[in-house]
């Protein structure tokens, strides 16, 4: 039998981490592992429990969210982050992505839709709606006035840049195989290489990645 993945959840209000892991106990495929009250103390547990995922709160005393996202993410690759917030727009949420952290979460999401998003990361995909992300990193990050460049990424073909704009654009890879008129196969393999040439770990950083280049521009 495949072992279940295991789950740490930082959170400060008790409450709250009580409600997330009652909601796992309904899914015999995942095994929450360990609880953490702070941001410092959600390093430490992982370090020591090494988990798959780990939930993590966005606001939190001693060592915010987004530090301890980039603490993990740097020391433990293998650890997935799952960022959780109160609110939709936050900075924060940016911040936790450029550290990181495999996706995001509001926390009003349904029970399903959060299991559903920690098999998601750990399967090494980015669990934020691809829309929702874009709206996001329109909202927050301001791209430096760019000059027009043959290509964004010296590193990328031409038709690796049209799949990279077309991921920070919000799409699927169904939607860039029907736009480009190449087969769903032949999309994964150009994201693969796209995400290898950039040093990204998945969708959201590639996204955050292309705002930040001057690829694409907020609102358009």
């Amino acid at each position: 039998m495949t072992r279940p993945l295991t789950v740490l959840i930082a959170d400060d209000q008790p409450l709250v981490r009580r409600g997330l892991a009652l909601i796992f106990h309904t899914d015999p495929g995942v095994t929450v592992v360990g609880e953490a009250g702070d941001g410092r103390e959600a390093v430490d547990l992982a370090r020591r429990l090494r988990p798959d995922v780990v939930l993590m709160d966005i606001r939190m005393p001693h060592l915010d969210g987004v530090g301890a996202t980039a603490e993990l993410t740097a020391e433990l690759p293998q650890c997935r982050v799952l960022a959780l917030s109160t609110f939709d727009m936050d900075e924060y949420v940016v911040g936790a992505l450029r550290a990181g952290a495999a996706g995001f979460l509001p926390k009003d999401v349904s029970p399903e839709e959060l299991v559903a998003a920690v098999h998601t990361v750990h399967a090494g995909e980015a669990a934020v709606a691809p829309r929702l992300l874009t709206r996001l990193i329109s909202a927050y990050i301001t791209t430096p006035p760019a000059r027009p460049a043959p290509r964004a990424h010296p590193d990328l073909t031409a038709r690796e840049t049209d799949v990279w704009t077309l991921i920070a654009r919000g799409h699927d890879n169904n939607d860039i195989a029907e736009t480009l008129c190449i087969s769903p196969s032949t999309v994964k393999n150009h994201v693969t290489a796209v995400f290898a040439k950039l040093g990204v770990r998945d969708r959201a950083q590639a996204v955050i990645a292309a705002y930040e280049s001057g690829l694409v521009t907020p609102g358009k």
